[in-house]
């Protein structure tokens, strides 16, 4: 059996400066660094078994990570395919810049809001070779640490889900509820001053 656990990077400079995330290499905030802090120390307490940890290559994920993996004795394994999705034009602009300048909105996982964007369904057929060499390989216990777009795409994997429930109209949020009760899918939750932030972890 898989015993995956997902994390989101914690909270990043862009997070607090109105900038876009995507492949812009933020780093993480002060409060960034201690909410990684206290998922490692957390992570720590509870697990006993060796993990495997996997992150996306970006500052604040790679960050995350190696604030965790201090507290697992395990060094993370850089991926280029767990990078968030990549937002082409609006990559080092503001929130708001993209809010005014996007060429198409997102309707279908097809669409792309810019020209250079990444859609949902590139974002797919970037992660799949990734997905399936964990999914068929001898590692038992695997944490991700990654972004918020793109653990929403995996969990639609490990879940059997289509690409398409990832379009706007058919949230993954909706196939969530109606999937997890034939699933072994559990979603932990770790308290901290400030936030919660969520962990899932995933067994199959």
């Amino acid at each position: 059996m898989k015993n995956i656990i997902t994390v989101q990077h914690t909270q990043s400079l862009h997070h607090v400066n109105g900038m876009v995330g995507s492949w812009t290499d933020w780093e993480l905030s002060p409060l960034g660094k201690t909410q990684a802090e206290n998922i490692g120390k957390n992570l720590s307490a509870e697990l006993s078994e060796k993990y495997v940890i996997y992150s996306s290559d970006l500052l604040r994920a790679k960050e995350t990570a190696e604030i965790v993996s201090k507290y697992l004795g395990a060094a993370p394994i850089l991926k280029t395919e767990l990078r968030e999705r990549n937002l082409g034009e609006a990559v080092g602009k503001s929130v708001q810049w993209l809010r005014k300048n996007m060429e198409k909105p997102e309707r279908t996982v097809d669409d792309r809001l810019f020209p250079s964007a990444e859609s949902r369904r590139d974002e797919w057929n970037r992660l799949k070779p990734f997905f399936d060499e964990i999914a068929s390989n001898s590692e038992e216990n695997i944490i991700i640490v990654s972004h918020g777009d793109l653990l929403s795409v995996f969990n639609a994997m490990w879940l059997g889900l289509p690409v398409e429930s990832l379009e706007k109209n058919r949230t993954f949020r909706r196939f969530r509820r109606r999937f997890l009760p034939f699933r072994k899918f559990r979603r932990k939750t770790l308290h901290q001053k400030t936030q919660r932030h969520f962990i899932y972890e995933i067994k199959r």
